[in-house]
């Protein structure tokens, strides 16, 4: 009966590759789906931010002149959409729209006494055409929350009294300013508006200010600090619906900032209710609006051709110079960065897109995809249960069975983490299959033939590596399946697990090629326990441990990287045009040719896969980061095993002059 069991579950992984391969043609479809998602939106939109214009034109001796002069640059540069924040009566100050006296300033002009009981904010605009277009504003934003506004007037100028203090006054969010949305308009650029949710939300005011947005072009809006409109009074009002409903009324979609450090609340659930009508932004600071033209040009067309990113957000600020006794900014350094020869506008327009109101991404789905990714989740769950199934055959048959049921079970209670999960798993299983397949071979061999030609080892070496990179990258069919969401395009939702797959294939190999070549287990592990420790021992494990934390803080998005290493990215991007990834051609595919060459004839060279196996996890992590368009993660693959192949022969070439040289010399050493 035993045998009978060990026999049925040996002879299941037949079945269980055959799985595999129906559930990687199943996902073709849903790849091609992925591709033309992808490629469906290409304008690219360069937004400025233009209350940095105003901040910096108080500091010029003409600021309206000032502005003027600096919106024919931008526009010139480039630059097609002006972002709007909300108005205040501290910003129609400083655009001397307004002026703003308190109850003290007041009796002060007067000569009058100060009232004992008013602490009021008196607003004078400076000429009847802002008068007319900005009453109607202040009026409805401070009656919303109650406070009373009368007519005023001073030195025969109009004005309002605010019955409220102006500390209270000046920080109220109105709407945008219409004279300056009008001046823009006229110019030709178009406007996002920024929204906060400071105000209690009511559905017809926002219903006014909506189509109020739609009159003037309005297709998108970015919120302003950590809440979309109407989350903070969305138990109360069910806001968040109300403001979905008002989106898809109008037509305007959002702009999701990337690698803000928590999400904006209630963003994911409008998005959801407004059908994902999201476009991602990247905002440049005021601070690295310093940096080089070529630094900044660069990440500008990084971020479009890389990430998905359709807005570019541009920032400035005013700085006080010492060394030139002057106030200055980045004006110049931008708008250089954006607008001369050989950047950024051009790098973006010669990678395929151009300048444009960014679109949301228009989702391809095949009616029958679904039914394809019952296929792919079989073929899935089959991989994992043939990675057990080398380490423990007796559970081949259960893992699978197991695995199904499992699944099945999550996915009813939550298809992100079941989606995740089974991805996370296929991403382990197939670089670890694929070197444990590489292992075996060469382990064979060494039983088989005491001696193996140079050329016919490295032959073979180069073979297996292509074999290797073949079943490793078998996993990218499963994920893009099913991870085949335009919320992970988006980064609403995202990849969990990136750590464990850069660790766990390692682990795994290190358990196979020390325990699993072809010795039992149980022999082997009572042997090492019983080991002694030495000082090399210790060293060595605190050599590994300090590399290990080296590499996994280079893992994700948040890893570190040195300026030489920056350097040396952005010159094989220049030369590619795309970037293949430096630990996978310096160092873990050459590792595994010259690795391999070598198992074929010393038989501890096979620790040497125990690191190759990071170039072929490697691989599939780039698959991982579904920000990144599919084709473009897959040539950087290709491109880093074409590299990798290169300097895998250069090793191999290196080594044999090596070992040529030493068996010549040191007989001669010894004498």
């Amino acid at each position: 009966m035993h045998q009978k069991w060990q026999y049925w579950n040996k002879v299941s992984r037949k079945w269980l590759a055959v799985l595999v391969v129906l559930g990687i043609l199943a996902s073709i479809p849903i790849i091609s789906d992925r591709i033309k998602t992808e490629t469906s939106a290409n304008n690219v939109e360069m937004v400025f931010d233009y209350r940095d214009l105003v901040d910096i034109s108080v500091y010029q001796a003409h600021p309206q002149d000032y502005i003027q002069e600096q919106l024919a640059r931008l526009k010139a540069a480039g630059v097609n959409t002006m972002a709007l924040y909300e108005s205040s009566l501290d910003e129609l100050r400083k655009s001397r729209r307004i002026m703003i006296f308190n109850t003290q300033d007041l009796a002060n002009k007067k000569n009058q006494l100060i009232p004992a009981n008013t602490n009021y904010t008196y607003v004078v605009f400076t000429s009847s055409e802002y008068a007319s277009a900005l009453t109607p504003l202040i009026e409805r934003t401070f009656h919303s929350v109650d406070i009373d506004v009368q007519p005023w007037s001073y030195n025969g100028q109009q004005g309002l009294v605010i019955q409220t203090p102006p500390e209270n006054a000046t920080i109220k969010p109105l709407w945008q300013d219409p004279i300056t949305l009008k001046m823009l308009r006229d110019q030709g650029f178009n406007i996002m508006p920024r929204l906060g949710d400071s105000l209690p939300y009511n559905s017809e005011d926002v219903e006014q200010l909506l189509s109020y947005y739609e009159e003037n072009g309005v297709k998108r809006i970015l919120f302003e600090g950590d809440a979309v409109k109407g989350f903070n009074d969305n138990e109360d009002k069910n806001s968040l619906v109300d403001f979905a409903e008002l989106l898809n009324r109008h037509g305007i979609g959002m702009a999701a900032i990337e690698n803000l450090k928590k999400p904006q609340k209630g963003f994911s659930t409008v998005a959801y209710l407004t059908h994902y009508n999201v476009v991602r932004l990247y905002s440049l600071s005021d601070r690295d609006a310093s940096l080089d033209v070529d630094t900044i040009a660069d990440r500008f067309a990084l971020a479009t051709k890389d990430r998905k990113i359709r807005m570019l957000y541009l920032n400035v600020s005013p700085a006080r110079n010492s060394a030139k006794a002057e106030i200055t900014d980045q004006m110049d350094n931008l708008l250089d960065a954006l607008g001369s020869e050989g950047h950024a506008v051009q790098m973006i327009e010669d990678n395929g897109f151009k300048l444009g109101q960014a679109e949301a991404f228009k989702v391809a789905e095949s009616s029958y995809e679904r039914y394809l990714k019952i296929v792919v989740t079989l073929g899935a769950v089959a991989f994992v249960a043939l990675m057990i199934s080398y380490f423990i055959p007796y559970l081949t048959i259960p893992a699978f069975v197991l695995g199904l049921l499992g699944f099945a079970a999550l996915y009813k209670l939550n298809a992100n983490l079941f989606e995740q999960g089974l991805a996370l798993l296929v991403a382990i299983s197939a670089p670890t299959v694929a070197v444990i397949l590489a292992v075996r071979k060469v382990t064979a061999s060494q039983a088989k033939e005491a001696a193996v030609p140079v050329g016919n080892r490295l032959v073979r070496s180069l073979v297996l590596y292509v074999i290797t990179a073949v079943i490793s990258l078998s996993a990218v069919p499963f994920m893009i399946s099913l991870l085949n969401n335009i919320t992970y395009s988006l980064v609403i939702n995202q990849f969990r697990g990136v750590s464990l797959l850069h660790v766990a294939p390692i682990g795994l190999i290190a358990i196979y090629v020390f325990f699993y070549r072809g010795i039992s287990i149980r022999k082997e592990l009572p042997k090492l326990l019983r080991m002694p420790i030495t000082v090399m021992m210790v060293i060595v494990v605190a050599v590994i441990g300090i590399v290990g934390m080296y590499y996994l803080s280079r893992t994700g998005n948040g890893g570190t990287v040195s300026p030489l290493e920056m350097s040396f990215r952005t010159a094989m991007e220049n030369l590619f045009g795309v970037r293949p990834r430096n630990k996978e051609f310096l160092m873990a595919h050459p590792i595994f040719i010259l690795g391999a060459f070598l198992a074929f004839k010393y038989r501890n060279a096979v620790f040497l896969f125990i690191i190759a196996v990071i170039g072929q996890l490697s691989m599939v992590d780039t698959f991982a980061h579904i920000h990144s368009p599919a084709t473009l993660s897959f040539i950087r693959g290709v491109l880093g095993l074409g590299l990798g192949l290169i300097f895998g022969i250069i090793a191999v070439l290196v080594w044999q002059l090596g070992e040529g040289l030493w068996k010549r010399w040191m007989p001669r050493l010894k004498r």
